[in-house]
């Protein structure tokens, strides 16, 4: 660095009568450019100029340019970024801010602090320094330029930094004597010399007045000598007095020092003794339990509401004095081992009694629920659930002693919890799987009342060995789930020959049922009872275990339950037999683990109902999405988690699926119709059966949320219905393609307008488009040509005027003369044409079906057709037999009347 500092002075500053003070190596902050260097320089001549210049090495690298200066009292802030920690950026705030970082901290802390000396000495503008050490920023005093003279000036700028420092300026006070003195000489200003020596005469004068001074006080002096021995004297008397009395208060001091030492300890004493009585009576207020706990704990009457009472207070006790908080040394003393171990054995004691009494309750429980099946008969006639209202009550007096075992004993909460879950699955499982079998019988109509209860009373031996089982029990209890009684749902005749093909769903032919069959069945009677009869059972034994068990109350689980991952549904559904409670990560994960050990038959159980009810009927798919879905939204609203929820939505996916696969089935079941060879087609079964499908949807699903569903249905089996009436219709050989395909879509039209069904908008049209066409086509093909040899002679009229003779010219060909035409219309008098219609209208009447009453639409059709044709032979014969005076032998109100008493005789 200092031979580049050289060679920046000699080939760039020198130059330019300027001096070099102080250079740094930087770069711009976050730009990687070639390194440049700042200098601070001042002027060789007055006035001084002090300014920082940017050089900067030229591109070859072979010399250094100038290439940009800024004056130092345009310097505003200097920004040292870290005045504690090392850092080599800075910023410069001239006009705008230039940001460094230099090579190393220590150039640019030698650059900052010459800087500040060169602002302290030239500038009486102040720059700011931010972030600055205090180290670096040192006092100089201020030189007036005018006092020194040009060679030190030079001095000083070139860097002698001594002669600055020897350099103190004078004070206002030396600067107003040096005034009066050099005006007391007139020749102070003009002769130096002269003035000099003056002041040589006038110091040798003052000198020679101080020395005689000093002679003449001589004796005063001794005199002072004299005095301070005097003093001395009198000093060393005194610390020998003060000696002696140290040394008495020596004595005094150990003394008071013994006492002090007594009183510590008689003060410490008393401490330690308020200390001790405090805590002994914290240990008696805290560690004591009362008789009257005690005795409840030992003795208690926990059948009775008053005895329940008193225990649990005496609970509450007993734990408040087992979960004081001891000071470190209390576990230390006899006494309170013996009082916590007093405790842990009455703890001990009341949760083992607490416990098999809640077993004997759950017990008594369950034997109580046997003893209802007499009255079981009568809630099942109705279609109802037992009501275990009473015994809930009863339990709910436990609860604040279950939550007591819980904190306290949480191997016998969860023993107890196993056993309530046990009993209570097999009391559900015996009373759900009765409700559903009447529920079964209900819905295939089995109206003996023999049949309907001879499954629900149990033998008294059977329900006596299970109870036994159960009271010699109190960890895991397992029983004998009943077996599900499979229905058999007998066959009936068939309704109909053709149309029972759409409600021939599976093998079961009690499907043979009509519209007013399948309405029974729409009323919520059985399937909508069987559901709200489960709602509340499930909400209630659901509340009862969150209240009874506190499981929503303390999220803190006892040590032996540890944390497990969170189990979905199906984990869930594959813990409906185990007899064991799966940890859990939070509580209502165990109270719906709960509700799935004692409800684990209600899933199979709502899908052998519904299969059975899609076995009777397929229709009833329709019935059992709408309400299971309505219960599936509620129950979600309520808790998307909840047991409730996810086994209502597992048998929803059930009930979707039979849905599907009704649909499913209607239309491959629109696909094998095959129609007899012997007889007319009429409407077509399929066709009659979308009309009973869609009526009977749009009753049910009326306002309903899963109305998408319903529509999608709709659009599979219209198009369904089209494809398979065009595939019935090219295959028909008794029937014309035309009348099959008229009589169907305009069938399927009238049924689409009645019903108003949005989504169908389109199929409606296409549908009326299909019927019209087809009549129109059947119209013209069934007609032809009934007057045939008039109409082929009026083709050969038109053929010649095709050929370019003129109309009024064909009357003079020889076929097509006057006397030609006249021998034809003869042959076609008025009672051959009626006889004619007379054959076609039992064409017809042949062709369509009584049940589409379509007979008269397609007679007046060919009614305007006929007259079309007569039309066109009239205007024939004007055109090219003008004059003549040949007239038909019928006219047009002729064909009128004879159509409508065709119509009229048959």
């Amino acid at each position: 660095m200092t031979a580049i500092k050289h060679a920046l002075q000699r080939d760039i500053f020198t130059p330019n009568d300027e001096r070099l003070l102080s250079i740094v190596n930087v770069c711009k902050a976050g730009k990687k450019k070639k390194n440049c260097f700042l200098c601070a320089t001042v002027t060789t001549e007055r006035p001084v100029q002090v300014k920082v210049v940017k050089v900067k090495k030229s591109d070859k690298g072979d010399f250094y340019k100038r290439q940009i200066a800024w004056a130092l009292r345009d310097l505003a802030v200097v920004d040292a970024k870290d005045a504690i920690k090392e850092n080599p950026e800075f910023d410069l705030h001239f006009e705008k801010v230039y940001k460094w970082v230099a090579s190393s901290t220590a150039e640019k802390n030698a650059f900052i602090s010459c800087i500040w000396k060169l602002n302290q000495r030239y500038l009486r503008k102040k720059i700011d320094f931010v972030n600055v050490s205090s180290q670096l920023l040192e006092e100089l005093p201020k030189v007036a330029e005018e006092s020194v003279p040009s060679g030190e000036n030079q001095s000083v700028a070139g860097g002698d930094e001594e002669a600055v420092d020897e350099y103190q300026e004078l004070n206002a006070r030396e600067e107003q004597d040096i005034e009066i003195m050099m005006e007391g000489c007139e020749c102070a200003i003009s002769n130096a010399e002269a003035f000099a020596e003056k002041l040589s005469r006038e110091l040798q004068v003052l000198d020679g007045a101080n020395i005689q001074s000093i002679m003449a006080s001589e004796k005063q002096v001794n005199i002072l000598m004299q005095l301070l021995d005097e003093a001395l004297t009198e000093v060393d008397q005194i610390e020998l007095k003060l000696s002696s009395y140290e040394e008495m208060l020596q004595s005094v001091k150990e003394q008071m020092d013994q006492i002090s030492e007594s009183n510590h300890l008689i003060h410490l004493s008393n401490t330690n003794t308020v200390k001790l009585l405090s805590e002994i009576e914290f240990l008696v207020n805290h560690m004591d339990l009362a008789r009257g706990h005690i005795k409840a704990l030992q003795e208690g009457d926990l059948a009775s509401s008053r005895g329940i009472e008193a225990c649990t207070n005496a609970a509450d006790a007993l734990l408040q004095c087992m979960s004081v908080a001891l000071q470190p040394g209390h576990d230390m003393l006899l006494a309170v081992t013996q009082q916590q171990q007093r405790f842990s054995d009455l703890r001990e004691h009341f949760a083992r009694r607490l416990a098999s009494h809640l077993n004997n309750v759950f017990v008594q429980q369950f034997t109580q629920g046997h003893d209802q099946s007499s009255t079981l008969a009568q809630h099942s006639v109705e279609l109802t659930l037992p009501n275990h209202h009473p015994f809930h009550r009863d339990l709910l007096r436990y609860a604040k002693l279950m939550e007591w075992l819980k904190s306290t004993d949480y191997g016998k909460y969860e023993g107890l919890t196993k056993n309530y879950m046990d009993y209570l699955s097999r009391l559900y499982e015996r009373e759900i799987k009765d409700f559903f079998e009447v529920a079964k019988m209900k819905m295939t109509g089995t109206s003996k009342e023999s049949k309907k209860f001879a499954t629900l009373p149990r033998k008294e031996s059977a329900v006596k060995q299970e109870t036994e089982s159960l009271h010699g029990s109190s960890g895991k209890l397992t029983g004998s789930t009943s077996s599900l009684n499979k229905l058999s749902v007998q066959s009936s005749g068939s309704r109909r020959s053709q149309s029972s093909s759409l409600l021939d769903m599976g093998n079961m032919s009690a499907s043979d049922l009509d519209v007013a069959d399948r309405t029974k069945f729409d009323k919520p009677q059985i399937f909508e009872q069987v559901l709200s009869e489960l709602e509340p059972l499930c909400l209630a034994e659901q509340d009862f275990i969150s209240k009874f068990f506190k499981l929503q109350q303390h999220q803190n689980m006892s040590a032996s339950v540890t944390e497990a991952e969170d189990l979905d549904g199906a984990s869930l559904s594959r813990q409906h037999s185990s007899g064991t409670l799966l940890p859990v990560s939070s509580e209502k994960d165990m109270i719906r683990q709960m509700m799935i050990k004692i409800f684990c038959c209600i899933e199979p159980e709502l899908n052998n109902l519904i299969a059975l009810g899609d076995k009777v009927d397929s229709f009833n798919s329709l019935y059992m999405l709408v309400k299971m879905s309505h219960h599936v939204w509620t129950a979600q609203n309520v808790d998307p988690a909840s047991f409730l929820s996810t086994t209502l939505g597992n048998v929803l996916v059930t009930v979707k699926r039979n849905f599907d696969k009704c649909i499913s089935n209607q239309i491959r079941q629109m696909e094998e119709v095959k129609i007899s060879k012997k007889s007319k087609v009429g409407i077509l079964p399929f066709v009659a059966e979308f009309e009973e499908f869609a009526g009977l949807a749009e009753s049910i699903f009326k306002n309903a949320e899963r109305r998408g569903d319903l529509d999608k249905a709709y659009t599979k089996l219209i198009r369904g219905v089209f494809i398979n009436v065009e595939k019935v219709a090219n295959d028909s050989q008794k029937t014309p393609r035309d009348v099959v395909m008229m009589e169907n879509f305009h069938h399927i039209f009238a049924t689409l307008s009645r019903l108003k069904i949005s989504c169908l908008e389109a199929e409606k049209k296409e549908a009326k488009q299909k019927y019209t066409d087809h009549l129109q086509s059947y119209v013209i093909y069934s007609l032809g040509q009934p007057l045939e040899k008039l109409n082929h002679f009026f083709e050969g009229v038109e053929a010649r005027v095709a050929q370019g003779i003129r109309e009024e010219e064909v009357s003079y060909q020889l076929a097509f003369n006057k006397q030609e035409l006249r021998k034809v219309i003869k042959e076609y008098p008025g009672k051959e044409v009626k006889k004619g219609l007379d054959n076609l209208y039992k064409k017809v009447d042949k062709h369509l079906c009584e049940e589409e009453n379509l007979l008269q639409v397609v007679w007046h059709s060919m009614q305007d057709e006929f007259i079309r044709q007569y039309k066109h032979f009239e205007g024939l014969i004007a055109r090219c037999y003008p004059g003549s005076g040949v007239t038909m032998e019928f006219t047009i109100q002729d064909i009128l009347d004879y159509c409508s008493s065709i119509a009229q005789s048959h």
